[in-house]
């Protein structure tokens, strides 16, 4: 079993080669700091729109380093706080119009990917979530009541008979199905973004760490980069830049991935149509099956590290390892005898109140985007080709949706945010395990653990 290495998705297609690393001073019109996700989509769409704007990305390791390559592959419409976070701010039909934006952006991934020549193992059988415990159905059926209240969610209510069709999880009790998903590899994407936007004059470079944002100027080891704009698109690795230490949590995750399963498996599992798959445990999982028919299914591990520090790679825990078999072996039983090949972590950005942003600083050129708290797959695409319309002065319906400019207030100081993000986890995992005894009600440290939080 290969533990590290970045993740499953590069080791099956190789570490890219690497690009020309900056020294010195430069200048460009706009610099993005993160070959991740958000700073590929934005050049992409920026250069698109303007093939005169000169644009220089900077990444501290490799393109798709960071969660962007890591990530479970899920390419679906959440809105990362929920609707409920932007209804007393915005009002309904702000809330309504974000959504649809949502939609909207899974079918936009998949249509640029289309253009580009973008082979992503993509397949969109929409995301289904499931309950088997008592506690967990009862979350998930007022879940349902309550989106069924919003346009554009398209959510479905699944007993658990229409659950099994779908995909045989063992003991579900009901579940919520909705077509705006599909899975992806995510390594694919990002290595085919990073070519698309250097095909439309993009210059990447890579071992390159910015360690400062001023105003119109970026710092990095070894020298300096003037802009215009500058947009920073570190995500987890925000907590690197001076003066951000407290922004976002750098919230760590694990996955790992079978062996290629036998097709008698997926005989009886019958996940046969690009369903992304997760459950309404408190520390919940997510998991596909991948083109290749093995399942990846992830979950949280080690959740904070003191210090906002990072992994190393991506080598995870023998624990955490043991806990994601565990969820998977109780959900697929006809998956005990499978090998696992690979494991990994990575860091997503976890803002105090559990809400996305994208937003641009005129007064300083400075723009950002990130927090998607899981979701960034499709997210960062919406925030790409919002980071475009404002950097280009253009007032459009993306810079009018409730996440624009969205301020939070920051995480407390150590040790108080390692010792909170420690204690409630261990909160939600003991709330687990005593709905998974057969508690028929949310318990009461989880619902505590989320008001603490903000977590929606």
């Amino acid at each position: 079993m290969l533990n590290g290495r970045v993740s499953h998705w590069w080791e099956e297609i190789g570490l890219p080669e690497p690009r020309q690393q900056l020294r010195g001073h430069g200048s460009a019109d706009v610099a993005i700091i993160g070959a991740g996700f958000t700073g590929l989509w934005t050049a992409y769409y920026l250069a698109k729109a303007n093939p005169e704007l000169s644009i220089t990305i900077l990444e501290a390791r490799h393109a798709g380093y960071g969660a962007s390559g890591r990530n479970g592959g899920w390419l679906t419409n959440t809105i990362t706080a929920g609707r409920e976070r932007y209804l007393k701010s915005h009002g309904r039909q702000a809330v309504n119009d974000f959504q649809l934006a949502m939609n909207r952006t899974v079918a936009e991934v998949i249509e640029v990917c289309a253009a580009e020549g973008i082979d992503a193992d993509i397949l969109q059988g929409g995301e289904l979530e499931v309950a088997y415990t008592p506690a967990q159905e009862r979350r998930l059926r007022a879940d349902a009541v309550a989106a069924a209240q919003w346009q554009h969610s398209d959510t479905e209510l699944l007993e658990a008979d229409a659950v099994r069709r779908k995909v045989n999880v063992a003991n579900a009790r009901a579940g919520v199905w909705h077509p705006h998903a599909a899975r992806i590899h995510p390594a694919k994407l990002v290595r085919g973004l990073a070519v698309a936007v250097e095909r439309l004059g993009v210059t990447i470079h890579e071992n390159t760490r910015a360690t400062a944002l001023r105003p119109h100027r970026v710092e990095f080891d070894g020298g300096t980069l003037d802009a215009e704009y500058i947009v920073r698109a570190t995500e987890g690795f925000t907590a690197g830049l001076a003066g951000h230490k407290r922004l976002w949590l750098p919230m760590n995750s694990s996955l790992i991935a079978t062996e290629p399963l036998a097709q008698s498996v997926w005989d009886e599992l019958g996940w046969n149509h690009g369903e992304v798959l997760g459950d309404y445990a408190h520390v919940y999982m997510y998991a596909q099956r991948t083109a290749d028919d093995r399942i990846t299914i992830g979950g949280r591990g080690v959740p904070y590290k003191y210090g906002s520090r990072t992994d190393t790679d991506g080598v995870t825990p023998h624990s955490t390892v043991q806990g994601l078999q565990e969820i998977l072996h109780r959900m697929f039983p006809q998956t005990r005898g499978a090998r696992i090949d690979h494991v990994w972590s990575g860091v997503l950005g976890v803002p105090r109140d559990w809400a996305a942003t994208v937003g641009l600083d005129p007064a300083t050129g400075i723009g950002w985007a990130g927090g998607y708290v899981g979701t960034g797959v499709s997210t960062t695409n919406l925030a790409g080709r919002t980071l475009r319309d404002l950097i280009l002065g253009e007032t459009t319906e993306l810079t009018s949706l409730p996440w624009v400019n969205h301020q939070v207030r920051k995480w407390e100081p150590e040790p108080l945010r390692w010792l909170a993000t420690k204690g409630l986890y261990a909160a939600y995992g003991a709330a687990d395990r005593s709905e998974l005894k057969g508690r028929a009600s949310s318990s009461p440290l989880a619902v505590l653990a989320d008001k603490i939080t903000g977590k929606p």
